[in-house]
């Protein structure tokens, strides 16, 4: 069928735009879809990415730009209800623990089909969690940093994960029933099962195409045929193509799906702009349908345009990280002390953050259970930071800041307004700065998480489920190069508040856990940015997510 694109019409600017927000895209003739009564309208949705794609196997990233891509592919055992953190049934209808949270018992919904057309059963789900668990090689669990902060350990740990595994073993009861057994109860269970980088994906797709397969030269890491070409699930959409060159990925309607059924559209676009400012003129222009992260200053003049900016509720954190083994002097607590003090943080989030934003005083929003308002604060002081460099000895002190280009985040909509309004607050204290920037995709994850390279850093986080843990734990629960430091006393507190049951004991673990980061200052949180998304007015389907979890498998042409 041809695809057939219409010119953008303007509409009255909207209003009360929180909350459900629904998207459509450009037109096109019925697809068969419509013949068989599938009520979708065909035609092409085209999205503006803020930066590449790492690949699309999820099993091996913790960043946004393959989520979002790979979240309209593949399916996980529990998902997110739209528009908000609950869980809801995906490729599991029910889900039942044991009393001593160590079995998981999943009974699994019938009838689905992987986009090779290989069944959807329990042997499949049990063969994606012995895949994680068994996987081989330095490389590839260097990578697979949502599965290690989840499960701890691998099988045999050969690269940074050094902890015992929670997972045991899986077992395919019948066809429609998998049994998950684990060495310890986790507390972050069943929010975690919604983990992109927990998707299943098609065994037979996974061996055809060698997708464990990953090697490492120098700081780089390369993928399998698998991740960049065959990824293979029982999503709505499934893959085309990816065309590098013009920085296009292009998804089409998976019409095997049954998740709840197949996409609307024929297909989607995905269109990489990492540069705002240009990613709004393609919208004026009609290049695009729309796209994520506008700048808080354009709100006001899209929603004039008739354009829809969708705010979604905060559930992220941005950070200053400070990796205490690049600079000897940052060990000392005085010195972090001082680098939290010295940064205005109120004039940040006022002039530079969208509406709703505002100033980090922990690592969890206060949207999540164990957050609380008992830590110690940092409010900006700048002489007291001054006194404090002098009595650490740090007057002089001079810092590697590492910030990244070519991308924008939920949580940090312009790296290079934000690098340039805290470096000058350091500035003012006395701390010389000496800037790097490298792109986003381009080394700049590597180089902070994996080698330590940055003395401080700009990074930040993006909840994938409700649960603190997904943030501090995540962090801080062990040894890592981002951040430089041992500390056993925090590794247990977290380890504990981990394995706490679901509840009130949880939340008051996690609680114990924040006073006790905010007294040790392994980095500053600096705010909880409000993040948006924004859609020509003609737009319907898509519900916007505190996740930053949207799903187009409803998308219609207006």
């Amino acid at each position: 069928m041809q695809q057939l694109r219409l010119t953008r019409t303007r509409r009255a600017a909207l209003a009360g735009l929180a909350g459900v927000v629904a998207v459509s895209l450009s037109a096109c003739a019925e697809s068969k879809r419509d013949e068989a009564g599938g009520g979708g309208s065909g035609g092409t949705m085209v999205f503006g990415n803020t930066g590449n794609p790492k690949m699309f196997d999820p099993t091996f990233t913790d960043e946004g730009e393959t989520y979002r891509i790979t979240r309209q592919m593949l399916d996980t055992l529990v998902q997110n209800k739209p528009g908000t953190a609950d869980l809801e049934p995906s490729l599991a209808t029910k889900w039942e623990p044991s009393n001593d949270g160590k079995t998981w018992t999943f009974t699994l919904k019938q009838g689905v089909k992987f986009s090779d057309g290989t069944p959807f059963n329990a042997d499949a789900v049990c063969y994606n969690f012995d895949r994680w668990f068994k996987m081989s090689g330095a490389a590839a669990q260097s990578q697979m940093i949502y599965y290690a902060d989840v499960f701890g350990g691998f099988a045999k740990n050969e690269g940074s994960a050094t902890g015992d595994p929670v997972y045991k073993n899986c077992e395919a009861k019948d066809p429609n029933t998998a049994v998950l057994n684990l060495n310890k109860a986790k507390g972050a269970f069943p929010a975690a099962f919604t983990l992109p980088a927990l998707s299943i994906q098609s065994p037979s797709a996974l061996k055809q195409f060698g997708a464990d397969k990953v090697t490492q030269s120098g700081d780089s890491f390369t993928y399998s045929e698998y991740a960049y070409k065959h990824v293979t699930g029982t999503g709505p959409f499934k893959f085309e193509s990816w065309d590098q060159g013009k920085g296009e990925i292009t998804l089409v309607r998976n019409d095997t799906s049954t998740m709840p059924a197949p996409a609307k559209l024929d297909k989607l676009v995905f269109k990489v702009i990492p540069d705002e400012n240009a990613r709004k003129q393609a919208l004026k222009a009609g290049d695009i349908d729309g796209y994520d992260f506008p700048a808080p200053a354009d709100y006001g003049l899209l929603r004039k345009d008739g354009d829809q900016v969708l705010v979604r509720p905060s559930f992220n954190v941005l950070y200053l990280g400070i990796n205490q083994s690049g600079n000897p002097k940052l060990k000392d607590p005085r010195v972090r002390q001082a680098l939290a003090y010295g940064i205005n943080r109120e004039q940040f989030v006022k002039s530079k953050l969208a509406e709703g934003s505002e100033v980090a005083t922990e690592f969890v929003p206060k949207a999540i259970s164990g957050y609380t308002d008992d830590v110690t604060k940092y409010p900006y002081d700048p002489e007291k930071a001054k006194d404090l460099l002098k009595q650490a000895g740090a007057s002089d002190l001079s810092l590697k800041f590492y910030y990244p280009t070519e991308v924008t985040r939920p949580y940090l909509p312009n790296p290079a307004d934000t690098f340039t309004a805290i470096s000058q607050d350091l500035k003012n204290i006395g701390i010389t700065i000496q800037p790097v920037a490298e792109p986003w995709n381009g080394g700049y994850k590597d180089d902070v998480q994996q080698f330590g390279k940055q003395d401080i850093h700009l990074l930040g986080w993006t909840g994938d489920y409700n649960d603190a843990g997904n943030f501090v734990g995540t962090f801080f629960a062990r040894e890592k190069k981002e951040f430089g430091f041992a500390n056993p006393e925090l590794f247990k507190t977290l380890a504990q508040a981990d394995a706490s049951p679901a509840g009130d004991q949880h939340a008051k673990a996690y609680q114990q856990a924040n006073k006790q980061i905010m007294d040790f200052l392994p980095a500053v949180p600096i705010a909880y940015p409000s993040p948006a998304i924004v859609v020509d007015a003609k737009i319907k389907g898509v519900v916007a997510s505190p996740l930053t979890d949207e799903r187009f498998n409803n998308v219609t042409t207006g």
